[in-house]
């Protein structure tokens, strides 16, 4: 009745990505007895924990940051020399997660758009992949559609309207351009098509197209290892969990400084090996050399199947603090909803974060969002009404299936609770093990 779709957290073409986790994971665990064999090797992720060192590729990006930032002549400020400096702080933050050079890259290219008087396309094509990085996704619209003005190559055209379209939920137009890139076999094309394929619940054929993009990004490590990361993650939803830790592995091998790779070792030692004390090593070691929330959050899940409902709140409130920091705008709106409606008891927030959300980008997934904020902020009928008109038959994620399914509960309205929990725990691995547990006892109940 309801596709199921879980959208992994991509990357433009051009930009970085950061998380995320299906597949019939009941006839996984019933049937694969290497499933009660633990994945993780502790002795592997204590030694890179240990022994963690930065890449020498880290210092040379620090090099080419002081080199490029003091080329640039202040008073006769120019696009070359800008360019590169943005550039290279964006290098620096998809290894260290430190939002701010995002923002100083962000900043620069709005100035070198000023100063060409807004009649350059290249500097507002950069403005897009970096207001998408930011979830800044109808800015990202606005400086596609000036670009397009301007003038821009084919390719640029299509690869920069896929990735728009996409994130504002205009899927027609996405892949009326993925169409127009297959002549283009490449790198871009089958990273998009892989997007594509999830979306349209072409699970096998997703994980293929980014294989293949893997495949083609040979002359660039950091485009390889994206693909790659990107391939282990699909592999979590598909329930292949051994054919992801081997990804992750490999890709931290590649780089020390992939913490999406090393979270996702701890997530797996965590839903499928069941050893909270290794993830919660793993996590706290990511928090404390990345800049970015995203481990106070998985810690707090942890406590969640780990029914310690005083540390589980502690490190939501940490997670709270950082990504409501206004330097991250949106980005992290679907956790706090989660936390909103959840351990922190503020659902009234959590629904004017999902109407913002709506501003911003109109999708099954944020109707979703906004459906359930109004249902748990006590506006039943409200909620109930908003799904018939935008939800109901829509692909949707596993937690947005499981939200759907605790409304549908509260309603009394039994079968179709059962369905959507039925769906929802298709997407087992995506899920938190609190909800998960949660989900069983409903099905078994």
């Amino acid at each position: 009745m309801y596709k199921i779709l879980v959208r992994i957290f991509f990357v433009p073409f051009t930009a970085s990505s950061i998380f995320a986790m299906s597949f019939f994971a009941l006839a996984l665990f019933a049937a694969c007895g290497s499933d009660k064999q633990p994945l993780v090797d502790p002795s592997f992720a204590d030694s890179l924990m240990t022994h963690f060192t930065l890449p020498a590729t880290l210092k040379t990006n620090g090099e080419e940051i002081v080199f490029w930032r003091d080329r640039i002549d202040q008073k006769n400020p120019g696009m070359v020399n800008e360019s590169h400096y943005a550039a290279a702080l964006m290098s620096r933050f998809h290894a260290l997660g430190d939002v701010r050079d995002v923002k100083m890259a962000d900043s620069i290219m709005c100035k070198i758009d000023t100063l060409f008087n807004f009649k350059e396309a290249s500097p507002k094509l950069t403005l897009v992949a970096y207001s998408i990085l930011q979830h800044r996704f109808s800015l990202a619209d606005s400086f596609l559609l000036q670009a397009k003005a301007i003038g821009l190559r084919r390719y640029e055209w299509l690869t920069a309207l896929f990735d728009v379209s996409f994130e504002i939920g205009r899927y027609d137009n996405a892949q009326i351009a993925l169409n127009q890139l297959k002549a283009d076999a490449d790198y871009g094309y089958y990273f998009r098509r892989s997007k594509m394929d999830h979306l349209n619940a072409a699970l096998d054929s997703s994980i293929a197209a980014m294989k293949k993009a893997a495949d083609l990004a040979e002359t660039s490590d950091y485009l390889r290892r994206v693909a790659l990361s990107n391939t282990a993650d699909l592999y979590i939803h598909a329930g292949e969990l051994a054919k992801a830790r081997d990804l992750y592995t490999q890709c931290i091998r590649m780089n020390s400084t992939d913490f999406h790779s090393i979270t996702g070792l701890g997530w797996i030692a965590l839903v499928h090996d069941h050893n909270d004390s290794l993830a919660a090593r793993i996590f706290h070691f990511v928090e404390a050399e990345n800049r970015l929330p995203d481990p106070l959050f998985k810690l707090s899940q942890m406590e969640d199947a780990a029914l310690d409902s005083i540390k589980q709140g502690n490190y939501a409130r940490q997670f709270e603090e950082k990504a409501t920091d206004p330097i991250y705008g949106d980005q992290y709106n679907r956790y706090m909803i989660e936390l909103y409606t959840g351990i922190l008891h503020d659902p009234s927030k959590a629904a004017i974060l999902s109407e913002r959300e709506l501003s911003n980008r109109a999708t099954p997934q944020t109707y979703a969002w906004r459906v359930w904020s109004l249902f748990a902020s006590g506006k039943h009928d409200e909620a109930y009404s908003l799904f018939e008109q935008q939800v109901s038959g829509k692909p949707l994620e596993g937690l947005e299936l499981y939200w759907m399914g605790k409304m549908m509960q509260g309603l009394n309205k039994g079968y179709n609770a059962g369905e959507f929990f039925k769906a929802a725990y298709k997407n087992k691995y995506d899920l938190s093990p609190g909800i998960v547990k949660d989900i069983e006892s409903q099905l078994n109940g």
